[in-house]
């Protein structure tokens, strides 16, 4: 769904939407699983910027709800994981901030976004906002064995065969350390 500032001016504009599976591309960080819900609102915001200077920024404030899969972190496998959040975002177009001279921003600044050709994506919005509500780190359990680096399988589903040792020759002046600092002690 495409926010133009033209059509904004006239009246904001309510959103109430389902998104298909697909519909938004969020790379490799997670696949949608089902519908992508999403309500809200949008319109424009003049700010005043001296006597003749009106910028037209688009307020986007919204909720968005959906399950996900995202790649477990240690082994790979996809795990299932219900996303939703609120958010209200400030677009300005792009350039209207740029200057020559450099300048202290606010902390409420730091919270803008631009917008291109005096329109907004949804989509695009969406896509950021499933991507900042992701955890960091996702397990699939939380004594997830992860892949056998040597071989590759994953340690959950079988067992393999490959030596416990380091991998890298160049680890190999270090294998006796713990043995000595033990004795050390």
């Amino acid at each position: 769904m495409e926010f133009t500032v033209n059509e904004l001016e006239k009246e904001p504009i309510e959103f109430d939407l389902e998104l298909a599976a697909g519909a938004v591309d969020f790379g490799g960080e997670a696949e949608q699983d089902g519908p992508l819900k999403t309500s809200g609102r949008a319109e424009v915001i003049h700010e005043h910027r001296g006597p003749k200077e009106i910028v037209a920024d688009i307020r986007l404030r919204g909720r968005f709800a959906g399950e996900f899969e995202v790649p477990c972190a240690r082994c790979v496998e996809a795990v299932k994981l219900p996303l939703e959040g609120e958010f209200d975002l400030i677009f300005r177009p792009v350039g209207v901030d740029g200057g020559t001279s450099e300048r202290a921003i606010s902390a409420q600044e730091t919270e803008i976004g631009y917008y291109q050709e005096d329109s907004l994506l949804l989509e695009d919005v969406l896509r950021e906002q499933v991507l900042l509500s992701l955890p960091a780190r996702t397990l699939c359990k939380p004594d997830c064995k992860g892949l056998c680096p040597r071989c590759g399988k994953n340690r959950n589903l079988e067992a393999c065969s490959c030596e416990e040792g380091p991998a890298d020759p160049r680890w190999e002046a270090l294998s006796g350390l713990r043995g000595k600092v033990k004795s050390e002690g």
